[in-house]
């Protein structure tokens, strides 16, 4: 059963994929919505399967924004090793956030988090030479795939860029199921439950909330950096707290302990939003009645409500099966 809710999973994410481009005339726009599910999916591994509220995202998104764009603006690195370089110093960051954020818990580990997004912040901010302060780094080109010298994908167009992102979108999303639906996955949701007794059958929970927190922040780097080559340009705005604020909300709106509800979330959140913006300047404002319609009557999100709404269908025709057959 487990294995057949993980195909279906991938499946609708392929459906995402393909059908963007069909129901969607801006390729960048299209490409955010899966730049953001990676982000997405990065947190709902740390909130929906290890229960670890956390407003750091941003401190490993903005740092895979900052290290695709030194390393292909000033290195000239080839664009697969720049993106790997991403995901390794997430992975790194998460690791030195989480060594110390772990030891908390409840609102001090939400505070810890925080209080590092804000150290990141101000450290990217006081580097201009680095990272170009208050302005970001401009110009980061869009390379095209290239092994060995020789060209495989150019990534000059909005559509090319799309479909390469997609590929990598729709391989980090079979890697994180295969990681939720293993021993891994199934310990973390374990220790969500109830950490004392996870911890009091003999699992080190430390070390797999470590695991989790680094493989988060690899993933939401390569967000990052996808979106920095996306638009040409690694801001700070990318690595401070609000980014990690906007990456919470989308996951809340989607769901959590879901990865497709991740998907469904961002989806939501950047088609929304880009609707509402063309319409009110404040639509931030709808925004915020909108989280607290879901935190009162959708706690599982557009998943949870999609599920609600699927059983409800089922069960209608049960119900008059069984009445036509009481009535005879």
């Amino acid at each position: 059963m487990t294995r057949l809710k993980s195909h279906m999973q991938l499946v609708l994410a392929l459906l995402v994929a393909l059908i963007l481009p069909l129901c969607m005339q801006s390729g960048s726009l299209a490409t955010e919505v899966l730049i953001y599910a990676l982000a997405v999916l990065g947190c709902n591994l740390l909130l929906g399967f290890t229960g670890l509220l956390s407003f750091g995202q941003g401190i490993f998104f903005g740092l895979g924004s900052y290290t695709v764009g030194i390393l292909l603006t000033r290195f000239a690195l080839p664009m697969p090793l720049a993106l790997v370089a991403a995901v390794v110093v997430g992975a790194l960051a998460a690791a030195f956030v989480g060594w110390f954020a772990i030891r908390q818990r409840g609102t001090y580990f939400v505070m810890l988090t925080l209080a590092f997004a804000q150290m990141f912040y101000f450290l990217a901010y006081s580097l201009p030479d680095l990272t170009g302060g208050d302005n970001g780094l401009l110009d980061v080109p869009r390379p095209p795939l290239s092994v060995a010298g020789s060209e495989l994908m150019s990534l000059a167009s909005p559509w090319q860029f799309y479909t390469f992102v997609a590929v990598c979108f729709l391989i980090v999303f079979w890697l994180l199921l295969r990681i939720t639906n293993s021993v891994f996955g199934r310990t973390l949701l374990a220790i969500r439950d109830n950490e004392a007794r996870a911890a009091a059958v003999g699992y080190n929970v430390k070390m797999f909330k470590l695991a989790a927190f680094a493989i988060s922040g690899a993933v939401t780097a390569l967000a990052g950096a996808f979106l920095a080559m996306m638009t040409g340009i690694a801001p700070l705005s990318s690595i401070e707290y609000h980014t990690s604020e906007m990456i919470l909300v989308m996951t809340v709106i989607g769901g959590t302990g879901n990865l497709f509800a991740s998907v469904l979330g961002a989806a939501f959140y950047v088609l929304f939003a880009d609707w509402l913006s063309t319409l009110w300047p404040r639509w931030l404002m709808l925004l915020g009645f909108l989280l607290i319609a879901v935190s009162l009557f959708m706690q599982k999100g557009l998943w949870g409500l999609g599920e609600r709404l699927w059983l409800a269908t089922r069960r209608t025709p049960a119900t008059g099966d069984t009445t036509k057959e009481e009535r005879a």
